[in-house]
């Protein structure tokens, strides 16, 4: 590739760009020997653009190591920077205390196998990728889903639902957003025991039609499937179905609702890809005969709409109850 070649793709449309990688990578090799660097190289680079990894450290340093070394009298922290309080030191001083600080890093380091682990951020042994925590933040909308606070409040991190310790994959449908205090205080607790979870899962009622395998399933994730409606209200009405016997949506877990919201998702896209005639859809859940629950198995009806199947389809769901579709605002 010449000049020109390589001057088009960064000017043109031919770079497709999800995140900031590709101009990033290209920037460090052109500050680089040779137009060569190594993958750690270019790693820091991104690490040093990822402003959701620096706040998370920033939280760290006024925490821990920061209330500790003021404690001790070694730092001062004045108009939010840390200062090392000492009094003046030589150059040569400065040199044998650094020295001492690499020595007890490289102690640290051989306590632990020799790996150089960063053990706030990888202490579970695994980093959530960047492409895959922006998709998690993205669906939370931008806000913690325990507390509802803004990212622009306070920083937001990606963690799992169900903890790695209680058996969790890491797994997107196994992904939240948390933010720094929320995350904190939750630790590694959850409500629920995977044992009993585990047989859960496998919980069949032999009459009901939604817990028989016959079903033909046009998608399925991590337990839950999603099937054409026998009885369709529209064309290409779907259901979305936990396959173990739950009766109400209000009794699945938050990781289980993940997934059926994400099946839910999937199938929508699916359906107004293939038929271009769809321009609404109505998502509903019955819970209770009165509400006109009639199979007591959990379900999710994804019904499509299309401009003029009903004359009047003003209030949508809230024409469940007749004449309290059409109201005035």
């Amino acid at each position: 590739m010449n000049y020109k070649e390589l001057k088009h793709f960064l000017a043109g449309k031919s770079m497709r760009m999800q995140h900031v990688y590709q101009p990033l990578m290209i920037k460090t090799l052109l500050n680089s020997k040779d137009f060569t660097a190594s993958v750690r190289t270019i790693a820091r680079t991104f690490l040093a653009q990822d402003e959701e990894l620096i706040d998370y450290y920033a939280n760290i340093t006024r925490g821990m190591p920061g209330n500790v070394l003021r404690k001790r009298g070694v730092v001062k922290f004045e108009s939010n920077a840390f200062r090392l309080d000492v009094d003046s030191l030589t150059p040569s001083q400065i040199s044998e205390l650094i020295e001492l600080c690499d020595n007890r890093l490289e102690e640290y380091y051989e306590s632990k196998g020799g790996k150089r682990k960063a053990w706030y951020v990888l202490k579970n042994g695994r980093y959530v990728p960047s492409i895959i925590r922006q998709e998690v933040l993205n669906r939370a909308k931008g806000r913690c889903q325990m507390c509802g606070i803004s990212i622009k409040e306070k920083p937001l991190h990606v963690d799992h639902v169900k903890p790695r310790s209680k058996g969790g994959e890491s797994r997107i449908e196994n992904y939240g957003a948390l933010c720094f205090t929320c995350n904190s205080e939750k630790s590694n607790r959850y409500n629920i025991d995977y044992r009993e979870w585990q047989t859960m899962y496998d919980l069949r009622e032999e009459n009901c039609p939604f817990c028989k395998p016959e079903h033909e399933r046009i998608a399925e994730k991590d337990g839950v499937f999603a099937v054409f409606d026998k009885f369709p209200v529209t064309k290409g009405h779907a259901l979305v179905i936990p396959s173990w016997h739950v009766s109400s949506f209000f009794e699945l877990s938050s990781y289980e609702r993940n997934v059926c919201l994400l099946l839910l998702d999937e199938i929508k896209e699916s359906i107004a890809k293939k038929d271009h005639t769809i321009t609404g859809f109505n998502v509903g859940i019955n819970i209770g005969s009165d509400a006109g629950q009639t199979i007591s198995h959990c379900h999710i009806h994804l019904i499509p709409r299309r401009k003029g199947d009903v004359v009047n389809p003003r209030g949508g769901v809230r024409n469940v109850i007749p004449g309290k579709g059409d109201y005035l605002i």
